[in-house]
C-alpha cells in the first residue's frame, strides 16, 4: 500500500501582539518615515512597509523581525499582511529602525545580527528623543557578513547607497533628501502645504497684476482727460 504524503499547515500570524510604537512620537515618526519612501518610490517595482512581520524561516511561524520601516527593491509594491522571504525572493534591501527605551538593546545588538545574516545592505538607528543614541542617528552598511559604520558626510547626514538619499537629523526629525537634486522628500501634508502656497502665491501675484493694470489704466485716464483739458484751453485761447 501506497504511503500517503501529509502536509502540515502553518499559519503565520498577522501581529505580534506588541503596540506599534511605544509612544505617540515613536509611531508617528514610523509612520512619517514610511510615508516618504512610499511616495518617493511611488510607481516603482518597490516594496515600501513598516511594522509587518517579516518571516525569514520556512515553516517557523516563530522566526520573524518586524523593522519598523523597510524597502525591498524589484519586489512588487502591493499590499501584504505579513512579509516571507522564501516567498518573495529577498530580503529587505535597507532597514531603518526608530528606537526607545524599550526596544534599544534589540536594535543595538539582536536586530542587526539578523539583519546581517539576512542580507540587509543597510541598516539605520534613529533615537528621536536623542536619549539612547549619540548621535542621534546612525547608519551601518553590510559589508562581508557583518556591518559597518556609514561616516557623515559635511554636513552631519548619512548617505544610502541603496535609496540614493541622504539622512539627516534636523529639529528632532529624520529628513530625507534625494542625492540627485537635493530636494527634501515632504510629507503628503507638507505637499499639500507647499501647493497651497504656491497657489495663494500665484493669487496674489495675479491680483497684484490686475491692481496695477487697474492703476496703470487710471493714471492714463487721468492723463488723457488732463490732455483734453490742456487742448480745450489751448482752442479757446486761439480763439479768443
Amino acid at each position: 500500500m501506497a504511503s500517503v504524503v501529509q502536509f502540515r499547515q502553518v499559519h503565520y500570524p498577522e501581529s505580534d501582539g506588541k503596540p506599534m510604537g511605544e509612544t505617540d512620537e515613536h509611531r508617528d515618526e514610523m509612520v512619517r518615515h514610511i510615508e516618504l519612501l512610499r511616495h518617493f518610490y511611488r510607481g516603482q517595482n518597490v516594496y515600501v512597509s513598516g511594522n509587518l512581520l517579516v518571516y525569514y524561516e520556512q515553516g517557523n511561524p516563530r522566526k520573524f523581525v518586524v523593522p519598523d520601516a523597510f524597502v525591498v527593491k524589484g519586489v512588487n509594491p502591493r499590499k501584504r499582511r505579513i512579509y516571507k522571504i522564501w516567498m518573495e525572493g529577498k530580503a529587505p534591501d535597507m532597514v531603518i529602525e526608530t528606537t526607545s527605551r524599550k526596544t534599544r538593546r534589540k536594535d543595538l545588538t539582536e536586530k542587526p545580527t539578523l539583519y546581517a545574516r539576512l542580507g540587509v545592505k543597510e541598516y539605520f538607528l534613529f533615537d528621536p528623543d536623542q536619549e539612547y543614541l549619540e548621535p542621534p542617528l546612525q547608519g551601518h552598511r553590510l559589508a562581508g557578513d557583518a556591518y559597518a559604520p556609514i561616516a557623515p558626510d559635511e554636513t552631519g547626514a548619512l548617505v544610502s547607497e541603496e535609496l540614493g538619499l541622504k539622512l539627516q537629523f534636523e529639529n528632532g526629525l529624520l529628513q530625507l533628501y534625494r542625492i540627485d537634486t537635493g530636494q527634501r522628500l515632504l510629507t503628503g501634508d507638507e505637499r499639500a502645504a507647499e501647493e497651497a502656497a504656491a497657489r495663494q502665491a500665484e493669487a496674489t501675484a495675479r491680483q497684484a497684476e490686475a491692481t496695477a493694470r487697474q492703476a496703470e489704466a487710471a493714471a492714463l485716464q487721468t492723463a488723457e482727460a488732463e490732455l483734453a483739458r490742456l487742448r480745450e484751453q489751448l482752442a479757446r485761447r486761439s480763439g479768443a
